[in-house]
Protein backbone atom coordinates (compact mmCIF):
# COMPACT_ATOMS: atom_id res chain seq x y z
CA UNK A 1 0.00 0.00 0.00
CA UNK A 2 3.06 2.24 1.05
CA UNK A 3 4.47 1.67 -2.40
CA UNK A 4 1.19 2.66 -4.43
CA UNK A 5 0.94 5.71 -2.05
CA UNK A 6 4.60 7.94 -2.69
CA UNK A 7 4.36 7.81 -6.57
CA UNK A 8 1.31 9.67 -5.94
CA UNK A 9 2.18 11.81 -3.17
CA UNK A 10 5.23 12.73 -5.39
CA UNK A 11 2.97 13.49 -8.41
CA UNK A 12 1.03 15.69 -6.11
CA UNK A 13 4.28 17.80 -4.87
CA UNK A 14 4.99 17.48 -8.03
CA UNK A 15 1.91 19.70 -9.59
CA UNK A 16 2.37 21.56 -6.29
CA UNK A 17 6.46 22.78 -7.10
CA UNK A 18 5.24 23.43 -11.34
CA UNK A 19 1.92 25.49 -10.16
CA UNK A 20 4.23 27.41 -7.58
CA UNK A 21 6.59 28.31 -10.02
CA UNK A 22 4.45 29.61 -12.87
CA UNK A 23 3.80 33.03 -12.44
CA UNK A 24 0.07 32.18 -13.61
CA UNK A 25 -2.36 29.53 -13.55
CA UNK A 26 -1.99 26.92 -16.03
CA UNK A 27 -3.80 24.52 -18.27
CA UNK A 28 -4.45 21.05 -17.67
CA UNK A 29 -3.08 19.69 -20.40
CA UNK A 30 0.36 21.56 -19.82
CA UNK A 31 0.70 20.04 -16.59
CA UNK A 32 0.28 16.55 -18.27
CA UNK A 33 2.94 17.50 -20.69
CA UNK A 34 5.56 18.63 -18.56
CA UNK A 35 4.77 16.31 -15.62
CA UNK A 36 4.61 13.34 -18.20
CA UNK A 37 1.65 11.97 -16.39
CA UNK A 38 -1.43 10.45 -18.98
CA UNK A 39 -3.94 13.12 -19.28
CA UNK A 40 -6.95 11.31 -17.57
CA UNK A 41 -4.74 10.49 -14.22
CA UNK A 42 -4.21 14.55 -13.94
CA UNK A 43 -7.66 15.73 -14.30
CA UNK A 44 -8.28 12.84 -11.81
CA UNK A 45 -5.62 13.90 -9.34
CA UNK A 46 -6.21 18.26 -9.79
CA UNK A 47 -10.21 17.18 -8.93
CA UNK A 48 -9.08 15.50 -5.91
CA UNK A 49 -6.54 18.04 -4.76
CA UNK A 50 -9.35 20.43 -5.47
CA UNK A 51 -11.73 19.05 -3.26
CA UNK A 52 -8.92 20.01 -0.44
CA UNK A 53 -8.39 23.56 -1.67
CA UNK A 54 -4.42 22.50 -3.28
CA UNK A 55 -5.52 23.83 -6.25
CA UNK A 56 -8.25 25.66 -7.88
CA UNK A 57 -9.81 25.79 -10.92
CA UNK A 58 -10.99 28.82 -12.88
CA UNK A 59 -14.01 27.25 -15.39
CA UNK A 60 -13.84 30.70 -17.61
CA UNK A 61 -9.73 30.22 -18.42
CA UNK A 62 -9.78 26.68 -18.25
CA UNK A 63 -6.90 27.32 -16.09
CA UNK A 64 -5.83 25.59 -12.67
CA UNK A 65 -3.93 27.75 -9.60
CA UNK A 66 -2.88 27.66 -6.61
CA UNK A 67 -5.64 26.91 -3.71
CA UNK A 68 -6.20 28.39 -0.73
CA UNK A 69 -5.10 25.30 1.25
CA UNK A 70 -1.35 25.96 -0.10
CA UNK A 71 -1.66 29.83 0.86
CA UNK A 72 -1.93 28.72 4.40
CA UNK A 73 0.36 26.33 4.18
CA UNK A 74 2.98 29.34 3.06
CA UNK A 75 1.88 31.70 5.32
CA UNK A 76 2.58 28.80 8.65
CA UNK A 77 5.72 28.42 6.83
CA UNK A 78 6.81 32.06 7.37
CA UNK A 79 4.78 32.26 10.65
CA UNK A 80 7.21 29.38 12.06
CA UNK A 81 10.24 31.79 11.02
CA UNK A 82 12.66 28.74 9.46
CA UNK A 83 15.06 30.94 8.27
CA UNK A 84 16.15 32.40 11.78
CA UNK A 85 15.87 29.17 13.17
CA UNK A 86 17.84 27.17 10.19
CA UNK A 87 20.56 30.47 10.71
CA UNK A 88 20.57 31.08 14.38
CA UNK A 89 22.96 27.74 15.10
CA UNK A 90 25.06 29.11 12.36
CA UNK A 91 25.74 32.72 13.61
CA UNK A 92 26.55 31.01 16.90
CA UNK A 93 29.50 28.59 15.95
CA UNK A 94 30.84 31.57 13.43
CA UNK A 95 31.06 33.77 16.79
CA UNK A 96 33.12 31.10 17.90
CA UNK A 97 35.20 30.78 15.04
CA UNK A 98 35.77 34.20 14.20
CA UNK A 99 35.49 36.04 17.40
CA UNK A 100 33.48 39.32 16.09
CA UNK A 101 30.04 40.28 15.81
CA UNK A 102 27.44 38.32 13.22
CA UNK A 103 24.35 38.90 11.81
CA UNK A 104 21.94 37.67 9.32
CA UNK A 105 20.02 40.51 6.78
CA UNK A 106 18.31 40.08 3.91
CA UNK A 107 16.70 42.55 1.29
CA UNK A 108 13.47 44.30 2.36
CA UNK A 109 13.19 46.61 -1.11
CA UNK A 110 15.74 48.44 -1.78
CA UNK A 111 17.18 47.92 2.12
CA UNK A 112 18.79 45.45 4.30
CA UNK A 113 16.78 44.54 7.33
CA UNK A 114 18.84 42.54 10.14
CA UNK A 115 16.80 39.32 11.60
CA UNK A 116 19.58 38.18 14.02
CA UNK A 117 22.69 38.98 15.45
CA UNK A 118 25.33 37.25 17.76
CA UNK A 119 28.20 38.39 19.22
CA UNK A 120 31.18 37.87 22.18
CA UNK A 121 30.81 39.34 25.07
CA UNK A 122 32.10 43.02 25.50
CA UNK A 123 31.98 43.60 22.29
CA UNK A 124 31.13 47.12 20.44
CA UNK A 125 27.62 47.99 19.89
CA UNK A 126 26.86 48.92 15.98
CA UNK A 127 24.16 50.96 14.39
CA UNK A 128 22.62 48.00 12.63
CA UNK A 129 21.08 45.83 15.46
CA UNK A 130 18.11 43.72 14.63
CA UNK A 131 15.40 45.16 13.15
CA UNK A 132 17.42 48.13 12.01
CA UNK A 133 17.19 48.73 7.74
CA UNK A 134 20.21 50.22 6.24
CA UNK A 135 20.45 51.19 2.52
CA UNK A 136 21.44 47.51 1.36
CA UNK A 137 24.21 49.14 -1.25
CA UNK A 138 25.99 50.26 1.45
CA UNK A 139 25.96 47.43 3.79
CA UNK A 140 28.37 44.22 2.89
CA UNK A 141 25.47 41.74 3.21
CA UNK A 142 23.37 44.09 1.03
CA UNK A 143 25.76 43.96 -1.69
CA UNK A 144 26.57 40.15 -1.18
CA UNK A 145 22.71 39.81 -2.24
CA UNK A 146 22.16 43.00 -4.82
CA UNK A 147 25.72 41.25 -7.06
CA UNK A 148 23.08 38.38 -7.53
CA UNK A 149 19.96 40.50 -8.58
CA UNK A 150 19.13 40.63 -12.37
CA UNK A 151 20.06 43.95 -14.13
CA UNK A 152 16.53 44.81 -14.61
CA UNK A 153 15.73 44.00 -10.90
CA UNK A 154 18.40 45.64 -9.93
CA UNK A 155 18.35 49.11 -11.64
CA UNK A 156 14.53 48.95 -10.17
CA UNK A 157 15.68 48.97 -6.28
CA UNK A 158 18.04 51.54 -6.53
CA UNK A 159 17.36 54.89 -6.91
CA UNK A 160 18.50 56.99 -9.88
CA UNK A 161 20.65 59.59 -8.90
CA UNK A 162 23.21 60.52 -6.79
CA UNK A 163 23.01 57.64 -3.61
CA UNK A 164 22.84 58.62 -0.22
CA UNK A 165 25.78 58.27 1.54
CA UNK A 166 26.96 58.17 5.59
CA UNK A 167 30.51 58.34 6.06
CA UNK A 168 31.82 59.66 2.20
CA UNK A 169 32.86 56.13 1.48
CA UNK A 170 30.31 54.48 -0.26
CA UNK A 171 29.33 54.04 -3.55
CA UNK A 172 27.92 57.63 -5.27
CA UNK A 173 26.35 56.88 -8.19
CA UNK A 174 24.52 53.69 -9.58
CA UNK A 175 27.44 53.90 -11.87
CA UNK A 176 29.72 53.47 -9.18
CA UNK A 177 27.67 50.53 -7.40
CA UNK A 178 28.17 48.51 -10.58
CA UNK A 179 31.71 48.53 -10.50
CA UNK A 180 31.52 47.35 -6.81
CA UNK A 181 29.27 44.57 -7.15
CA UNK A 182 31.42 43.39 -10.31
CA UNK A 183 34.38 43.16 -8.26
CA UNK A 184 32.29 41.51 -5.31
CA UNK A 185 31.01 39.05 -7.84
CA UNK A 186 34.82 38.33 -9.09
CA UNK A 187 35.92 37.78 -5.67
CA UNK A 188 32.64 35.62 -4.32
CA UNK A 189 32.27 37.92 -0.95
CA UNK A 190 31.16 41.81 -0.71
CA UNK A 191 33.50 44.10 1.70
CA UNK A 192 32.17 46.87 3.35
CA UNK A 193 35.08 49.14 4.77
CA UNK A 194 33.68 51.81 6.44
CA UNK A 195 31.02 53.06 4.49
CA UNK A 196 28.49 52.25 7.39
CA UNK A 197 30.52 53.84 10.59
CA UNK A 198 33.76 55.15 10.44
CA UNK A 199 36.69 52.22 11.85
CA UNK A 200 34.22 48.88 11.10
CA UNK A 201 34.73 46.43 7.99
CA UNK A 202 32.27 44.14 7.56
CA UNK A 203 32.47 40.98 5.39
CA UNK A 204 29.27 38.85 3.93
CA UNK A 205 28.35 36.19 1.95
CA UNK A 206 25.45 35.29 0.49
CA UNK A 207 23.10 32.17 1.00
CA UNK A 208 19.97 31.36 -1.73
CA UNK A 209 17.03 29.75 -1.92
CA UNK A 210 15.41 26.67 -4.20
CA UNK A 211 15.59 28.74 -6.83
CA UNK A 212 18.98 30.15 -6.43
CA UNK A 213 17.83 33.77 -5.43
CA UNK A 214 19.19 35.76 -2.98
CA UNK A 215 17.87 34.40 0.34
CA UNK A 216 19.45 36.37 3.04
CA UNK A 217 23.20 36.87 3.78
CA UNK A 218 25.55 36.13 7.01
CA UNK A 219 27.88 39.21 7.65
CA UNK A 220 30.99 39.56 9.80
CA UNK A 221 31.48 43.02 11.38
CA UNK A 222 35.18 43.95 13.21
CA UNK A 223 37.45 46.82 14.17
CA UNK A 224 39.45 47.59 11.16
CA UNK A 225 42.57 48.38 13.22
CA UNK A 226 42.01 45.17 14.87
CA UNK A 227 42.07 42.47 11.68
CA UNK A 228 44.29 43.56 9.30
CA UNK A 229 43.70 42.69 5.36
CA UNK A 230 45.53 39.82 5.02
CA UNK A 231 42.99 38.39 7.32
CA UNK A 232 40.06 39.28 5.10
CA UNK A 233 40.14 36.12 3.03
CA UNK A 234 40.39 34.05 6.09
CA UNK A 235 37.37 35.49 7.15
CA UNK A 236 35.43 35.06 4.48
CA UNK A 237 36.21 31.59 3.95
CA UNK A 238 34.75 31.18 7.33
CA UNK A 239 31.55 33.57 6.41
CA UNK A 240 31.43 31.54 2.63
CA UNK A 241 31.23 28.14 4.73
CA UNK A 242 28.09 29.80 6.58
CA UNK A 243 26.19 31.06 3.74
CA UNK A 244 27.05 27.85 1.62
CA UNK A 245 25.16 25.76 5.27
CA UNK A 246 22.50 28.02 5.09
CA UNK A 247 21.54 27.17 1.62
CA UNK A 248 22.17 23.64 2.14
CA UNK A 249 19.68 23.73 5.34
CA UNK A 250 17.49 26.20 2.92
CA UNK A 251 17.36 23.24 0.30
CA UNK A 252 18.97 25.90 -1.71
CA UNK A 253 21.51 26.16 -4.48
CA UNK A 254 23.63 28.96 -5.54
CA UNK A 255 22.92 30.07 -9.35
CA UNK A 256 25.06 29.54 -12.40
CA UNK A 257 27.86 31.54 -12.61
CA UNK A 258 26.67 34.65 -15.29
CA UNK A 259 28.74 33.92 -18.99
Amino acid sequence: MAGEQVPAARRVLAVLRLLASSARPVAASTIARQLDLPRSSTYHLLTAMAEDGFVTYLPEDRLWGLGVTSFEIGSAYLRQQPLERLARPLLVRLVDRVGEIVQLGVLHGPETLYLLKDQPRHHATLVTDVGVRMPAYLTASGRAMLTHLPPAQLRALIPPGDLVNRTGAGPRSFRELRRMLADDARRGWAIEDGHVTEGFASIAACAFDHVGRPAAAITVTFRRDARPEAEWPEIAARVRESSAELTRRLSGHAPDPAP
